[in-house]
């Protein structure tokens, strides 16, 4: 069975990899998709995400995952990239109550797909991307939450505004 584990990875966090990592132990074969949003404003571009996602699955030797960059909704591109199920990380009741409602989406619109939910280690239930960008846009050191590829990008490449 395929998944696809979707996200906007700005940047991706050590709670991603959790999840992807559970994800793969699941799943006979994995499929990352990279969001773009035309609409959103992201700090790091598509091909950094991109980049940064591909460097941090380098690290593990894993097989039958492919990373992708999509725009569109994510129900509709996992079904053209063969995925039956969405993966989604839960943090928290407040994710809960987002993913829920898009799950109720997603079993409607067509091509209709299920989710399933996994719960990151609490080491990393409170880790966001957006709690990564804060720090970093304010010169933190963001090395504990972040892979090293990442760490590094924002250490040559400062986002301090």
């Amino acid at each position: 069975m395929k998944a696809l584990y979707a996200g906007s990875f700005d940047p991706i966090t050590n709670g991603h990899i959790d999840i992807i990592l559970q994800a793969y132990e699941i799943f006979d074969t994995l499929a990352i998709g990279i969001a773009v949003n035309p609409d959103k404003k992201y700090m790091f571009s598509e091909a950094t995400r991109e980049q940064m996602v591909i460097s941090t699955i380098e690290q593990f030797t894993l097989q039958n995952i492919a990373i992708y960059r999509y725009k569109g909704m994510t129900v509709t591109y996992a079904k053209r990239v063969g995925a039956d199920i969405l993966v989604r990380g839960l943090r928290a009741v407040s994710d809960f109550d987002t993913e829920f409602q898009m799950t109720q989406f997603n079993r409607q619109l067509p091509p209709r797909c299920n989710t399933v939910f996994l719960m990151p280690d609490e080491k990393n239930f409170y880790l966001s991307s957006t709690a990564i960008r804060g720090i970093a846009s304010m010169g933190g050191d963001v090395s504990p939450f972040v892979p090293r590829c990442v760490s590094d990008y924002i250490q040559k490449n400062p986002l301090v505004t």
